[in-house]
């Protein structure tokens, strides 16, 4: 084998991996609210779980991306534990489909031959100005890189039997009896971690199967070791979540691993049922004693073939169908198995889900940051409250320890935008459609307008420092006149978190309700303002004091002004995505 041909192989991997990614993302953007009704069809019913994880794994092609943005949701407080094992379990099964996929097309039907004039249906779909027809061509290309990179990996393996001192290496390694499948066990998981994908070492495994190089109960250990391979990419994902992350990807791999355990086990009248299943439908039994894979394209090589793809796909339904009613078991011991930290002191204001970093799917890391988005204005929402109470406050010590949580919550304000902003930036530079750009966009403003109102929370606590410096106070008509503004600038806190969990769901209308507190808003201030002229012109007030008076009624305004750019910024971004 020169080094041309292992190039020429090397780089057909690539072609196949990149045709694969190329493909997952214009899935995932062409179908981006097909996912999201899918996850919002999560429910007590264990088999809605199971189809779920199946459905979004087989519209995105990757149970690796399906499991990692289990596992964020998990993170995130989206998603339980036991539903998340339950969608795992499916994502399991849903990988499967690649299998047939390639199988069926790659090696029976040479799809190669219309890879390239897909290639350029494609590219004209790609130059559409409709932003779905723009993904479904990405997805076409994808399709055909794929094929096209399968057909190149075919061609440059090299045939074992114009070279008889590999054919006998590869014989050697396959004929250590049970350690043979111990071996190629290992060998699967191994290249599965090398190319963190399973659908690639799985069209690897099949080539290999189909060219000769391995007999059939070899690549049928091949194929259970992806099966613990690929739960290391959710376990790394995991290791920057917290404890329920952490949890649902440790329950992937006691899945894989228990059912690779009875595999071998049972590894003999498995590979029986296979072949008997294989045989029922027309094609020598690839399990049988004296078969041995002689033309690619005849019937050994089609046997061998859907064999494979049948075991796969048999040994994760199976491995559903045992543990499925253990979910609640699984969690039990997952949970036992990683613990909350002991000793740790809680973080009340830490970010609550998107701690674990973007998903693989970046079409519904969206859902994670809007939620995010929410619990921040929540947190802006309690500075207001601490704002009022340091308005009301006469007593000095009580005074500036409400003064300290108002520049604490300033920080904190500070701190959760640039989280929310660097996770924004990271979904950003994934493949992402139209809509969920404008999406982001909108976000970036909205969590700017949440900073400013931590921001002027702090500024009325320096406007209240001031008056104190100089020895002044306010009289109890300014402040009930004060504490009215602030009721208003409270239930305009309302309507903005109500708009927000409005867009989240996708039911945001109209803004009136806005318009209309922030109206009252102003109108408001401007009476006040003109009351407090009237009482200068007429020396009944001190004009320093008053200067205060309005500075505070002058930062409660500019925060109604903040939160209805929030609620505009969430419809602009409504009109543009329909």
């Amino acid at each position: 084998m020169g080094i041309l041909q292992i190039f020429t192989l090397l780089g057909a991997m690539g072609m196949f991996l990149y045709g694969m990614n190329l493909m997952s993302s214009g899935l995932q953007k062409a179908a981006g609210d097909k996912l999201r009704g899918f996850l919002s069809a999560m429910t007590s019913n264990p088999f809605k779980r199971v189809m779920t994880g199946v459905g979004i794994t087989a519209l995105i092609q990757s149970s690796s991306a399906t499991t990692v943005m289990v596992v964020s949701f998990v993170n995130a407080g989206l998603l339980t534990l036991v539903q998340a094992i339950g969608v795992i379990m499916g994502a399991n099964i849903g990988t499967t489909i690649t299998a047939w996929m390639v199988s069926l097309l790659g090696f029976k039907a040479d799809i190669s031959i219309l890879a390239v004039p897909l290639m350029l249906l494609g590219f004209l779909f790609s130059n559409s100005k409709k932003n779905q027809n723009k993904n479904i061509g990405e997805l076409i290309v994808g399709f055909s890189l794929l094929f096209l990179g399968l057909s190149f990996m075919k061609e440059s393996v090299p045939d074992l039997k114009q070279t008889p001192e590999v054919l006998e290496f590869v014989k050697m390694w396959s004929g250590y009896g049970y350690w043979s499948v111990l071996i190629f066990l290992g060998v699967g998981t191994i290249l599965t971690l090398i190319l963190q994908s399973s659908s690639a070492t799985m069209a690897i495994t099949l080539i290999m199967l189909s060219m000769g190089w391995i007999p059939f109960p070899m690549a049928c250990a091949m194929v259970l070791g992806e099966n613990i391979g690929t739960t290391i990419t959710a376990n790394i994902a995991a290791s920057v979540g917290n404890p329920s992350a952490k949890r649902a990807a440790m329950s992937h791999t006691i899945f894989n691993v228990f059912g690779v355990i009875w595999a071998l086990i049972l590894f003999r009248p498995f590979l029986g049922l296979v072949g008997r299943i294989i045989e029922f439908m027309g094609f020598p039994n690839p399990a049988a004693a004296d078969f041995s894979v002689t033309e690619p394209d005849g019937a050994t090589g089609t046997a061998a073939l859907y064999g494979l793809s049948m075991l796969h796909t048999l040994f994760n339904t199976i491995n559903t169908l045992i543990l499925v009613w253990f979910t609640g078991l699984i969690a039990k011991l997952v949970t036992k198995m990683i613990r909350e930290p002991e000793n740790k002191e809680e973080k009340p204001f830490r970010l609550m889900y998107i701690n674990a970093g973007p998903l693989a799917t970046p079409e519904l890391a969206t859902e994670q940051a809007i939620k995010e988005i929410i619990h921040f204005a929540k947190i802006s929402r309690n500075g207001l409250g601490y704002a009022r109470a340091a308005i009301n406050e006469t007593e000095t010590d009580k005074f500036e320890e409400l003064r300290s949580k108002l520049v604490k919550y300033e920080e904190i304000s500070d701190r959760i935008e640039y989280e929310i902003a660097n996770f924004l930036n990271a979904v950003s530079e994934g493949e992402i459609s139209e809509s969920t750009s404008y999406k982001i966009k909108a976000m970036y403003k909205i969590i700017g307008e949440l900073e400013s109102l931590g921001d002027s929370g702090e500024s009325i606590s320096r406007i209240l420092s001031r008056r104190n410096i100089h020895n002044k106070s306010f009289d109890p008509e300014t402040i009930k006149k004060i504490n009215a503004m602030i009721d208003l600038v409270d239930h305009a806190y309302s309507v903005m978190i109500d708009n927000l969990n409005m867009a989240e769901n996708s039911t945001l209308e109209e803004i009136s309700n806005a318009y209309a507190a922030e109206d009252r808003i102003n109108v408001l201030r401007d009476n006040l303002r003109e009351e407090e002229i009237n009482s200068l012109e007429n020396n009944r007030k001190n004009y320093q004091t008053s200067v205060y008076y309005m500075d505070i009624v002058s930062e409660l305004e500019k925060m109604g002004d903040f939160m209805i750019n929030i609620s505009q910024a969430l419809y602009k971004c409504k009109i543009k995505v329909s």
